[in-house]
């Protein structure tokens, strides 16, 4: 499946992409963002790709710069709740000479129209550290709204940090 937005292009994920997720993740100016900060593994992405993305618990997106013409990340909604209409949403940007030029905003706006039109969700959430005004930014200028402020929520790198839950319903915001 593809999806396209301005200058991003969104393709499924295949077990091909493996190397550039491997690569993307446990890098540190990536992994550093993340609520669970362990590297993981090839193994851990092939468990991924067959015990959620194909089953259909997680779908995944790698992000495609049309310009370039190369992958520059991954977006993702995972959790997927079809009783409640809900799924959380998720996103990085693997190519650091990437970030800061749009491409995280056009990506939450194509997932948040597909995820209302085409899988008829009615609710998307996510979780961001505090501190990441980068990210919130981004969020806020796809529609994601701030909801509520976690308090030392997780345990990461020997400290407590604060969490930030964003969510947008559909008819809102877009």
């Amino acid at each position: 499946m593809k999806l396209a937005y301005e200058d991003l292009l969104l393709r499924s994920i295949t077990v091909e992409d493996t190397d550039d997720i491997l690569r993307w993740r446990n890098a540190e100016n990536v992994k550093k963002y993340f609520i669970k900060q362990q590297e993981i593994s090839r193994e851990d992405h092939l468990n991924w790709m067959k015990n959620k993305v194909e089953t259909g618990r997680v779908i995944q997106f790698m992000m495609l710069s049309k310009t370039a013409g190369c992958p520059i990340g991954t977006v993702y909604l995972q959790d997927i709740d079809r009783v409640n209409r809900k799924a959380e949403y998720g996103i990085f940007i693997g190519e650091h000479s990437f970030t800061g030029k749009g491409y995280g905003s056009m990506a939450a706006k194509c997932m948040i129209h597909y995820a209302f039109t085409e899988l008829n969700l009615h609710r998307l959430y996510l979780r961001v550290y505090e501190d990441n005004d980068r990210a919130i930014s981004s969020y806020e200028k796809a529609g994601f709204k701030k909801e509520a402020l976690l308090k030392d929520d997780v345990w990461v790198r020997g400290e407590y940090r604060n969490i930030v839950l964003m969510g947008i319903v559909k008819g809102e915001g877009q």
